[in-house]
């Protein structure tokens, strides 16, 4: 993937069923890192891509997939439930292309709110987050998941 960087430039567009594979490379790629830190596989990891991507819920860029988005719109919100760029295309401006067309395509969507969690233990995106206009609102622990909630007003 070194060779092909260059393409982490390329548009955003909606995954179709010939980008599962790599949906699922990217996603393990770059949640791999956190097994060991939190203790269990991160949710993203485990989640049926196949489905996501069928229901309109993934975006993905780069020529190869270098970054993949989930989004699910809610009456009054637009949940950012996960987020990955490649380790290999970390760096690049890959992750803030993508939170930026999250915040578009709420507006498209008519939505004024973006939510998303990340686990207590993934302390790079609880520093990230706050620089991208998201404030937390609450720290809850589901099943074996310790989370922060974040949300963003547009």
């Amino acid at each position: 993937m070194t060779d092909d960087i260059r393409h982490t430039g390329a548009a955003i567009r909606r995954a179709t069923a010939a980008d599962v594979p790599a949906v699922k490379a990217v996603t393990d790629a770059a949640y791999h890192p956190y097994i060991e830190r939190i203790g269990v596989v991160p949710v993203p990891m485990e989640a049926d891509h196949a489905a996501d991507v069928a229901a309109g819920r993934v975006y993905v860029t780069g020529d190869p997939v270098v970054g993949v988005l989930v989004l699910v719109p809610h009456e009054d919100h637009l949940f950012l439930d996960s987020v990955a760029v490649h380790p290999e295309a970390a760096g690049h401006g890959v992750g803030r292309r993508l939170l930026a067309f999250v915040d578009d395509r709420a507006r498209e969507l008519g939505l004024s709110e973006v939510r998303l969690y990340t686990n207590a233990m993934m302390w790079e995106n609880r520093r990230l987050y706050p620089r991208y206009g998201y404030e937390m609102v609450e720290r809850r622990v589901d099943g074996p998941y310790d989370r922060y909630h974040y949300k963003k007003s547009l």
